[in-house]
């Protein structure tokens, strides 16, 4: 009876918690990975979670956390079924970052300078936002994000210097970044080469890929479209490698253009002296 009144207790408890909530708490550990904290008005159990990133961008948890220290942190993620609250001190460490980002909204347009080009993405210092503590720049853009086009250097989008405006995907908490999007700010080449054409219409293209089920061909400017190898298969078993190579220019039929997947499909165009 005494468990399962506790167990309604902490759930109307964590119930009452919004994202967004400032909240007060004792730490109760500190590990490596996490730091639980008994939260205020619930002194049965540590309720609340701080996971290492969440603590602080530039220490670890047990050089800022001591068990028995009490801190303030804002809630970011509340999980009655697991029976937790995840906080953030980052919030309350650095509150002008944690303000300018939350009050960001998806779609919105930020500009910014460069700061630093990665293998695996690229910082931008926002215009209008303040610095970051540890990271060259608040804003930062994924390798997808770059370009509509295949990427094969970063550099060969944008350098360190460019002045860029990209569309503002998301809050990340763990890093304290604003995710955007330079393709997003750009026209889809996909979307407009989707307008120009039709099912059963004949291009011309060039192999850019081979791969064990076909291969692709870029038909316009970032548009590439699958064809299989069974299309290659007249007289040779369907599996036989095709008979083209990577950089042969050929001539292919729309068999679907798919605009929610970015897919196009084609076939192989024979002529009729090819079927003869």
């Amino acid at each position: 009876m005494g468990a399962a009144s506790g167990e309604r207790d902490h759930r109307e408890f964590l119930a009452g918690i919004r994202v967004g909530d400032l909240w007060g708490g004792t730490v109760a550990e500190v590990e490596r990975s996490r730091v639980t904290v008994v939260l205020d008005g619930f002194p049965a159990r540590p309720l609340g979670i701080i996971w290492a990133h969440d603590v602080s961008w530039s220490s670890s948890p047990s050089e800022v956390m001591k068990a028995g220290r009490w801190i303030t942190a804002e809630v970011i993620a509340v999980d009655v079924e697991e029976g937790r609250a995840r906080l953030a001190t980052t919030a309350t460490e650095n509150p002008e970052l944690w303000a300018f980002l939350k009050s960001r909204r998806s779609g919105e347009i930020l500009s910014g300078t460069v700061a630093a080009v990665e293998p695996f993405g690229v910082f931008l210092a926002l215009e209008d936002g303040p610095e970051h503590p540890v990271l060259p720049g608040v804003g930062f853009i994924t390798i997808p994000e770059l370009s509509w086009r295949h990427v094969e250097a970063v550099s060969d989008v944008v350098q360190v210097g460019h002045h860029v405006s990209c569309v503002f995907l998301g809050f990340d908490t763990w890093y304290g970044e604003a995710r955007l999007s330079l393709r997003a700010a750009r026209p889809d080449p996909f979307q407009v080469f989707a307008d120009s054409v039709t099912a059963g219409e004949v291009l011309r293209g060039k192999v850019t890929r081979m791969i064990t089920f076909g291969v692709f061909v870029r038909v316009a400017d970032g548009v590439e479209g699958l064809l299989h190898a069974r299309e290659f298969a007249l007289d040779r078993p369907a599996t036989a490698r095709p008979a083209v190579e990577a950089g042969d220019e050929i001539a292919v039929v729309v068999l679907d253009v798919d605009r929610q997947r970015r897919r196009l499909t084609l076939s192989r165009y024979r002529s009729s002296a090819d079927s003869r």
